[in-house]
């Protein structure tokens, strides 16, 4: 396995389940930038704002979970992006990936799916085939997405939840922890119980 030097954006709690994949995988992380944090993270030193000089050849990875914050930091990094996939994810040879893509421990993501860029598939998610997953998705830990599902960006699908097969989720959209989708999902509505009801619609 090639390992590369790898620059963290972000320090907070989902940073610590990518850096720990990232040192599971051999990876030397050499800096972490966020303003909100100093010290160090599992032996990492955190630099404070991001830095667009240093290590200018490292890849970088935005350790984010929120959506719209990942996308804003991933505007404005210079580095390379990455993706990381833990040793213990099952990704098909037969899915296609990004970049900036974190795949998370026992994440699995089936053939033929479609992953853009700097998604998180988090702890136990599972994409079976044919799934689309546009940019800035963030699967929670333990959903599962049926066949044939498309997710549109910079949407959240809850821990817990279940997209029947061939289901929409638009783009911004939100489906609350435990839900059961059996509709389409529009763009921007937040949905949640079993089955997934229209509560608001939330514009980023």
């Amino acid at each position: 396995m090639e390992t590369h030097k790898i620059i963290l954006q972000g320090g907070g709690e989902h940073a610590r389940v990518v850096l720990d994949s990232l040192l599971t995988l051999g990876h030397k992380v050499t800096a972490l930038f966020d303003p909100k944090y100093s010290g160090d993270l599992f032996g990492v030193p955190q630099r404070g704002s991001y830095d667009p000089e240093f290590e200018p050849h490292a890849k970088a990875v935005v350790a984010i979970g929120n959506n719209a914050v990942r996308k804003r930091v991933a505007v404005v990094t210079k580095h390379t992006f990455t993706n990381v996939i833990h040793p213990s994810a099952i990704v098909s040879s037969f899915a296609s990936l990004g970049t900036g893509n974190m795949l998370l421990q026992g994440s699995i993501v089936q053939a033929q799916c479609k992953l853009g860029n700097h998604v998180i598939i988090n702890t136990g998610a599972t994409i079976d085939h044919d799934c689309v997953i546009e940019d800035f998705v963030h699967i929670a830990p333990g959903a599962v997405l049926c066949g044939c599902v498309s997710i549109g960006e910079g949407s959240f699908i809850g821990a817990g939840s279940v997209i029947i097969p061939g289901k929409r989720v638009g783009a911004w959209a939100t489906v609350g922890a435990g839900a059961v989708v059996i509709q389409d999902v529009p763009d921007y509505a937040v949905v949640v119980g079993n089955p997934a009801r229209i509560i608001r619609y939330e514009k980023s």
